[in-house]
Order: C-alpha cells, then structure tokens, then sequence
C-alpha cells in the first residue's frame, strides 16, 4: 500500500523532489561564484606560480590553487550581493540567482565572506602570508573599491583592471615568498589585457549599462571613438609588456616571437575596432581575439620557462 504525502505526492516522489530542490540550490550557490571568471583567476594565477619555476610541493600547490579559487568566489558572491538590484534591470542579468530570487541577500553575504575568510586563511597557511595578503588584497579592492566606483565614474574599469591582474602574483608569492621581476609582468600583462578585452563587451552591453546606472566609457561616449582608442593604447602597452620576457631574459626567442605574432594580431582588431560603420561586428571581433590570445601567450610563457630556457 502507498505512502501518501499530504499533498498527495508519494514517498519516493517526494524524495526525488527534494533531491532535486536541493540541486537546485546547490546550482545557485555555483552560478553565485561566477565559475568561468573565478576558473580565469584560479588559471593566470597558476601560470604565475609555474612560471616562477617553484619547488615540487604538491600541498603548497594545492593549497594555493584551492585558496585562489576561494577568494575568487567570494569577490564574485560578494559583487553580485552588492549589485544585485543592479543585476536585475540588465537584461544581460537578471537571470543571476539573486535577481531571481534563487538565493536570499543574507545568505549570499554569509555565503561570500565565508569564503573569503577560508580562501585568504588557506593562502597564509598552507603557502605563505604574503600569498594571503594579495588573495585578501584581491578580494577588497574589488568588493570595496571597484564596486562601488562603477556607479561613480568611468575609471572603475582600470581600478577593476588592477584586481583582476593580482591573481598572478598570488600564484608568483606562493611559490617564491616575494615578488620579483617577472610577476609584475604578468600583472602588467594582467592589466593592460583587460582594458580591450572589457572594452570590447562594454560597447556591446552598453544599452545595458546604461540602464543601470553604470557610467563606463561606452556610456558616456555613444560615438565609440574614445571607447576604441583606449582599447589600442592598451593594446599597444599589452604588446610591449608581453616581449619584456624575452628582452630581460626570462625566456627565450621563442615565447618573444609567439607573443608578437599574437600581440600583431590583437593589434589588428583593435584597429578595426576604431572603424565607426563595423564597430559592433568589431568589437565581437576584438572580445573573440582575446579571449585565444591571453592563453596562447601565458601558455607559450610558462612552456617556455620549463623546457625552451
């Protein structure tokens, strides 16, 4: 003889329900992270722990690894817990699992600083303290000054550009305890690939950001021609940051040439970019661009430092 609920939903029917619920749930709570850019950080910061050419200590590694991805997540939760009636306007997210209600704001601030509090406290343990403090630094800048400035002016992107090139030095002080020569170029690599490659999804979303109050340069600038100037001017920075490797010494030709005939390549469509009749078509192009270039370059960077130097 059946069990009935009293809703009328059988025993094993209700299980599946609930088991499904909390799928759900636990699917809200991943999307909260903002896996694909928290996965970015957890990678560029393990180039900078490669490239420094570490000791083979796995629980260093794993530590690092797991602690970078905590402080990623947490400024993802927390950026999302900050704008989320923001997020909710923008047609790009309002489907993010505070918009939609998937999630309560409490739960996502505990949520958040929770994971910020593990991640930075793995980082000082199980690699080192300075290690910790840029993980905590990542966190901070982001959530308390690039959040914020995104409602206040147009330079929010660079202060963001600065948070989001810290991951490499993460994984650069875990393994050599400072930070030498060749971290602050991957941040400087970090830094000025990131202008252009926001740009580029700025113009696109820029009905978007506008909607929500967020006055990014493509906001304010409805010609594009500024939005596209600054996107060649960092990218003629990222190309001459990128070949510092090979002139200093830190690799070999080889990495110097694939970073220039990638660099040349993301220079083109930065240029196209500057054309106002194909400007959207361009911008798709120059978003496309660097997402193949930023791993081609820090890939050959890292491939170089352990086998070609």
């Amino acid at each position: 003889m059946n069990v009935k609920e009293s809703s009328g939903i059988s025993a094993p029917e209700n299980i599946i329900e609930q088991a499904e619920t909390k799928t759900l749930a636990w699917a809200a709570y991943y999307e909260l992270t903002k896996p694909r850019l928290s996965l970015l950080s957890v990678i560029t910061a393990l180039v900078g722990y490669l490239a420094a050419l570490p000791e083979r200590n796995l629980s260093i590694l794993f530590n690092f690894i797991c602690g970078t991805a905590l402080c990623a997540a947490s400024a993802a939760a927390l950026n999302q817990w900050l704008e989320r009636e923001e997020d909710a306007i923008m047609p790009r997210t309002r489907n993010r699992p505070l918009p939609t209600n998937q999630i309560q704001p409490s739960a996502a601030l505990g949520f958040g600083l929770i994971l910020g509090l593990v991640g930075t406290l793995q980082l000082v343990y199980g690699a080192n303290l300075l290690a910790g403090i840029i993980g905590a630094a990542t966190i901070l800048s982001y959530i308390a000054i690039y959040t914020p400035m995104k409602k206040l002016t147009r330079w929010s992107t660079e202060v963001g550009a600065i948070s989001g090139a810290l991951p490499p030095l993460i994984g650069w002080t875990a393994a050599t305890g400072n930070i030498s020569g060749l971290g602050w170029v991957l941040f400087g690599i970090l830094a000025f690939w990131q202008i252009p490659h926001f740009m580029a999804i700025a113009w696109s979303f820029r009905k978007d950001y506008a909607m929500a109050g967020f006055p990014m340069l493509s906001v304010k600038d409805p010609d594009g021609g500024k939005v596209a100037r600054w996107s060649l001017i960092n990218t003629v920075a990222l190309i001459v940051v990128s070949i510092l490797p090979s002139i200093f010494g830190y690799t070999s030709w080889i990495y110097g040439v694939v970073a220039t005939i990638f660099g040349l390549w993301f220079l083109k469509r930065a240029i196209d970019f500057l054309s106002k009749p194909s400007r959207e078509i361009a911008a798709r192009k120059l978003f496309f661009c660097s997402i193949f270039y930023l791993p081609a370059v820090l890939f050959t960077l890292v491939i170089d430092r352990w086998i070609l130097l």
